[in-house]
């Protein structure tokens, strides 16, 4: 089985996309705080964005874990069954950070503001998806699942600060 992120480093199309819009960087997986998870599985930072968020593997086994996002702010969300459904999410919603109600519409008005000034957006998601061998769901399709993850499985999965052994707040709620 090919591992993903050797192909997001292998793939420039892909890294760039990523990077930007995506705000995913492989090379950003230190969190700067000592967290844990609350039911003592494993963690593993793995990447991050250029606010001071982490990208976490949650468990044991290789890319099909959970993975887990972690804000700066102190709030923290499952966000994907497996890196691969993590990286369709960055490809169809890059901006999934702004989303608050999870639809279409919205991700919508928000891809317009990213269009003002990367007009080419479309045809770079399309290369870096190539490159990875992935499908681009829909933005609908992104999101909906992106709000299961986080709402259903995703409320047994709690980061915990370790110096002050306090949870994370939700990132996304129910």
């Amino acid at each position: 089985m090919r591992s993903l992120i050797a192909a997001v480093r292998a793939h420039r199309a892909a890294a760039d996309f990523l990077a930007w819009p995506g705000d995913f960087e492989l090379d950003r997986s230190d969190h700067g705080e000592e967290v844990h998870l609350a039911s003592g599985a494993a963690l593993e930072g793995f990447a991050g964005d250029g606010a001071g968020g982490t990208y976490f593997f949650c468990g044991t086994g290789g890319e099909e874990r959970p993975v887990l996002y972690a804000d700066s702010e102190g709030q923290a969300a499952l966000v994907a069954i497996g890196l691969a459904e993590l990286l369709q999410l960055l490809l169809a919603v890059p901006w999934w950070r702004d989303c608050q109600a999870f639809t279409g519409e919205e991700s919508g008005e928000l891809a317009e503001e990213y269009l003002q000034d990367m007009p080419d957006l479309a045809e770079r998601r399309e290369r870096a998806a190539a490159a990875l061998g992935l499908a681009v769901p829909t933005a609908a399709v992104a999101l909906t699942r992106l709000h299961e993850v986080a709402t259903g499985p995703g409320r047994e999965v709690v980061l915990v600060l370790t110096p002050e052994n306090s949870p994370y707040d939700p990132l996304i709620g129910a």
